[in-house]
């Protein structure tokens, strides 16, 4: 173990483990193979918190550990007290093109180091404290003195986001009655103005009325949001904002309409930063290389693929994490047993059978255990099914029962319902070669034993 870790946080991430889902947090306590990015995507988000902004694009086939790379991110991006949101980009509920709805789905997903989803209220209550304390010492008004202090706290609150205002007016105002209603104790008028901040679409005319608002949240004014949220933030504490456009890949299976549109946003976003508009921002996206080099992504938008242009002929040994594209290479045999050792390891840690938990599942088991799912699923497929068994069928059972010894008492078998698609097409592929190969008479024997013929929607695997 390289971290000591809490009970509640280690059962936390063992529970998504077993569910075969990436844990929120603590992913610092496995990361395997993240050693050549830190330093530079360090330096990188502490540009972005100074003041200025990023972009970056993840790219790695299916099962590579995008989703768990950019969340291991945004945990980086918390150490230096940033705030993140993940976005999983959808041709229904999320539609790039439409920037009210990824809106709407940065504010619930907003979270801080100490706030979970969604942080917003947090984060404001926070900023408008922060303005009151800079009013008190400025002008030496006293924070009781209701009559000067709400006057003066409205101009300020005008002025920091006076530039946010010029695409959105009434982000602004909001926030202003917002703070008008919570002195007045009119928590619903509060959370309808707040909601309203938020993005949500339906908000009670009353509420909208109490503050002289008109219209709501478009693709045209929605930007302007953003730039007021950083401004928010910044105050607060938060000198910047980690943003992920997860599952971008999705746009390929949009209308052409529609995907290019979205593209168009992508690299309207893109130059938004880099003319300095969002201060604070790193915006990372994640997609497969299908999605960065086919006609149905990236290349459809010329001036997009010259922007993510990136050389990938050379030796993936030599890639480098400044570049606008950073490629995953996935897992080989070697970090399959490295992550399996170390999620063993935190399981292990603080639990009361950890003596036999690290005897019956040792090195040479779980290097076993890996090689046969890999053997089966495929390598870059493998990290979750893997560490699901890992957990759930195995771990568990050790911890649990004495005379439990998963060399003699346990056969992984793997169906075809717990395996996501690509795990899926893996499986049916492998088993495919496998009968193939038995048939001629040329099949071998697995790491432990031999095995069955497998059909194509089963794959059962023994480890005895």
């Amino acid at each position: 173990m390289r971290h000591k870790v809490s009970r509640a946080r280690r059962q936390q991430i063992i529970a998504a483990l077993g569910r075969g889902t990436v844990p929120q947090n603590g992913l610092d306590l496995f990361a395997v193979g993240m050693e050549g990015f830190e330093k530079v995507l360090d330096e990188e988000l502490a540009v972005a918190a100074s003041g200025r902004g990023g972009f970056k694009a993840i790219r790695g086939e299916y099962g590579s550990g995008k989703t768990f790379f950019a969340r291991w991110l945004a945990e980086r991006a918390k150490r230096m007290r940033m705030a993140t949101s993940e976005i999983q980009i959808s041709d229904t509920q999320t539609p790039l093109h439409k920037l009210e709805t990824v809106y709407r789905a940065l504010i619930g997903g907003l979270s801080t180091a100490s706030s979970p989803p969604s942080a917003l209220r947090e984060i404001v209550d926070g900023w408008l404290l922060t303005l009151e304390d800079d009013v008190s010492a400025a002008a030496g008004i006293a924070k009781d003195n209701r009559r000067a202090m709400v006057p003066a706290v409205d101009e300020l609150i005008e002025s920091r986001l006076a530039e946010a205002a010029q695409t959105a007016p009434a982000f602004a105002t909001a926030l202003r009655f917002y703070r008008r209603a919570r002195l007045a104790g009119d928590q619903a008028i509060a959370d309808g103005l707040l909601a309203w901040v938020g993005g949500e679409p339906n908000v009670a005319a009353a509420v909208l009325r109490y503050a002289n608002i008109k219209g709501k949240l478009d693709s045209g004014n929605a930007l302007g949001f953003l730039q007021g949220l950083l401004v928010v933030l910044r105050d607060c504490g938060h000198p910047g904002l980690l943003v992920v456009l997860d599952e971008i890949e999705t746009l390929q299976r949009m209308r052409s309409d529609i995907r290019e549109r979205s593209l168009n946003t992508l690299r309207q976003l893109i130059d938004e930063i880099d003319k300095g508009r969002f201060p604070g921002l790193y915006l990372v996206i994640t997609g497969t290389p299908a999605f960065y080099d086919g006609q149905q992504g990236v290349q459809r938008l010329t001036p997009l693929a010259q922007r993510l242009a990136t050389d990938f002929d050379t030796d993936p040994r030599f890639d480098t994490a400044r570049a606008v594209q950073i490629r995953l290479t996935g897992f080989d045999t070697d970090k399959l047993v490295q992550l399996g050792c170390a999620v063993r390891d935190l399981y292990a840690g603080g639990n009361p059978a950890e003596a036999r938990i690290r005897s019956l599942v040792d090195d040479g088991y779980i290097k076993d255990l890996s090689a046969t799912v890999a053997g089966r699923l495929g390598v870059g497929t493998a990290p979750r099914t893997f560490l699901r068994k890992l957990v759930a069928d195995v771990l568990h059972r050790v911890a649990d029962h004495e005379d439990f010894d998963p060399r003699r008492h346990y056969r992984l078998t793997i169906s075809d319902t717990e395996l996501n698609d690509d795990e899926r097409n893996a499986a049916r592929g492998t088993a495919r070669r496998t009968a193939n190969a038995t048939a001629r008479g040329t099949a071998g024997d697995t790491a432990r034993g031999a095995h069955r013929t497998l059909s194509a929607d089963e794959v059962e695997l023994d480890l005895t």
